[in-house]
């Protein structure tokens, strides 16, 4: 794992090759060619897996951004603040080892930063290829907004956000 820069971890999760369900990467690619947030390490989560429960342990705030299959139209953002693996939508990526298995498992260990998720709501996780829908794309530039906002305000203020 590498050496761990700042005490927050912009984390973007999603499988590029699935069109909207890459969104959380999109995200993170557009925050690296902006030259990234100050106080905050950037990552591409990739489609999650066990091999982030490093991380999430290592980190003292976490912001993660990926796809979430919901009741809202594409491009919906939802900025949530969950606790527990039960707080994050129901359905919440397309991936084999979600988020909320990493949170479950960062749970058991007893080691769980403050989480902070910019779920961003898409049509389905069926689609295969490499571009965003309109709504989807459109709603980056909010997203990256939301996760600066998240950052500023975790730098500035140790509690719990609201």
């Amino acid at each position: 794992m590498a050496e761990l820069q700042n005490n927050i971890l912009v984390l973007g999760i999603g499988n590029l090759l699935m069109n909207d369900e890459g969104v959380g990467i999109h995200v993170i690619t557009a925050l690296e060619k902006e030259g990234g947030i100050a106080g905050a390490d950037l990552m591409d989560g990739g489609t999650g897996g066990f091999h982030l429960l490093g991380y999430i342990q290592s980190y003292k705030t976490i912001v993660i951004i990926d796809a979430s299959l919901d009741e809202h139209p594409p491009g919906h953002i939802r900025v949530l603040h969950p606790r527990y693996a039960r707080d994050f939508p129901r359905q919440l990526s397309a991936h084999e080892i979600g988020l909320k298995d990493l949170i479950d498992s960062a749970i058991l260990l007893g080691e769980v930063p403050q989480l902070h998720l910019v779920a961003i709501s898409v049509r389905d996780f069926q689609d295969m290829g490499m571009e965003l829908s309109p709504e989807v794309a459109d709603a980056v530039p909010l997203a990256i907004s939301c996760v600066r906002e998240l950052v500023e305000k975790s730098t500035s203020s140790p509690g719990p956000l609201s």
